[in-house]
């Protein structure tokens, strides 16, 4: 029996609601089809830091390090929102978690839901048929540059963005390759106008396309790729970008689904000699709806489908996303897709298992 080794991060807000909805779905599948799951937990973020002051705890990272994949909440606490002035946070985990594990591709897919398509804030034909990824860079640019900080009279903040070629091109990688299995369309979203960053990541792109001659590669400056998305998203099959340009894009394609609760992501790097793979949802912790049982937990559940893929599961992987396609076609949703006539966070997962085959 093949035995996998999971790190569960539950997080703050929503998270350990919606990440123990897909554990639950996991251990069923085990049952099923005769696998078995290792599930550990680890603090981090705001949790962590009330507990051992720490937003990344060393026994937290060692798990990490030592799993298969990791199934991650979410993060973020209003308590710290209110003071800027903090100098630990709890986002300072995550980021500290990818930089550590070196994932640097983030692959968020972005597709609709017949069922849903009416919850869409868009006209149907918008976004009937929608169905493309955004893998967007995750250890460089802007979050991550040096130097950063404040004047010593408090009156003047500074953030650096950079990037080196070998970030460019590894992520490349990952997006070309991806693209190679779907519709051979590459769309880099920049501001190379305007940022010297951005004219880098062309020149390097350019060069690296060679060797994907099939694959039709495009640029799009960041403004018109956020209209594109909202006036046109079936133009896209893979959008390549980097990091702060990718996180404000995908947070927008997420209304695409009727739903910010909807969108999976994972992110994949290399540490040594082994792949890393991070699965979470890309909604935020939700603070006013943590512990309510009111949370979508279906991002959480595509997650866990996709860290199913990575670790090469990809028919179970496949089993989820039909059974929460059944589940959705049924009528079933959470209080954010139907306010009036909604099932409860573990409802709604509860029906995700009745439905798989």
């Amino acid at each position: 029996m093949k035995t996998y080794k999971i790190a569960v991060l539950p997080g703050d807000g929503i998270g350990p609601e919606v990440t123990r909805q897909s554990v639950k779905i996991l251990k069923e599948l085990a049952k099923k089809y005769k696998i078995n799951f290792k599930f550990q937990q680890g603090l981090i973020g705001a949790a962590a830091i009330k507990k051992t002051g720490k937003p990344l705890p060393e026994e937290t990272l060692k798990l990490c390090l030592s799993a298969d994949a990791i199934l991650f909440g979410a993060i973020g606490d209003p308590e710290f929102d209110k003071n800027p002035k903090l100098k630990v946070r709890p986002e300072q985990g995550l980021l500290a978690l990818r930089k550590a594990l070196n994932l640097y591709a983030n692959i968020r897919p972005v597709k609709t839901y017949p069922s849903l398509y009416e919850k869409s804030p868009l006209k149907k034909e918008i976004v009937s048929g929608v169905d493309f990824v955004v893998v967007r860079e995750l250890t460089g640019g802007i979050y991550f540059g040096q130097p950063r900080g404040r004047s010593e009279d408090g009156a003047t903040a500074f953030d650096t963005c950079s990037y080196s070629r070998e970030e460019i091109e590894r992520v490349a990688k990952v997006a070309f390759e991806l693209a190679l299995e779907r519709n051979k369309k590459v769309t880099v979203v920049d501001k190379a106008n305007v940022l010297a960053t951005s004219r880098l990541w062309r020149e390097v792109i350019l060069e690296f396309s060679a060797d994907y001659k099939s694959v039709d590669l495009e640029f799009m400056y960041v403004d018109n790729a956020a209209m594109q998305i909202i006036r046109n998203p079936k133009q896209f099959d893979v959008i390549l970008t980097e990091n702060m340009f990718g996180d404000i894009l995908t947070d927008e394609a997420s209304v695409l689904t009727g739903s910010l609760g909807m969108l999976a992501s994972a992110s994949i790097g290399e540490l040594g000699n082994k792949t890393r793979g991070l699965f979470e949802p890309i909604h935020g912790s939700y603070p006013q709806a943590a512990g309510k049982n009111i949370a979508n937990p279906s991002g959480s559940i595509l997650s866990a489908a996709e860290m199913l893929k990575f670790l090469g599961e990809s028919q179970l992987a496949e089993k989820i996303e039909k059974a929460l396609d059944k589940t959705l076609e049924q009528g079933t949703a959470t209080q954010d897709i139907n306010e009036e006539n909604y099932s409860t966070c573990s409802e709604f997962a509860e029906r995700v298992i009745r439905n798989l085959i």
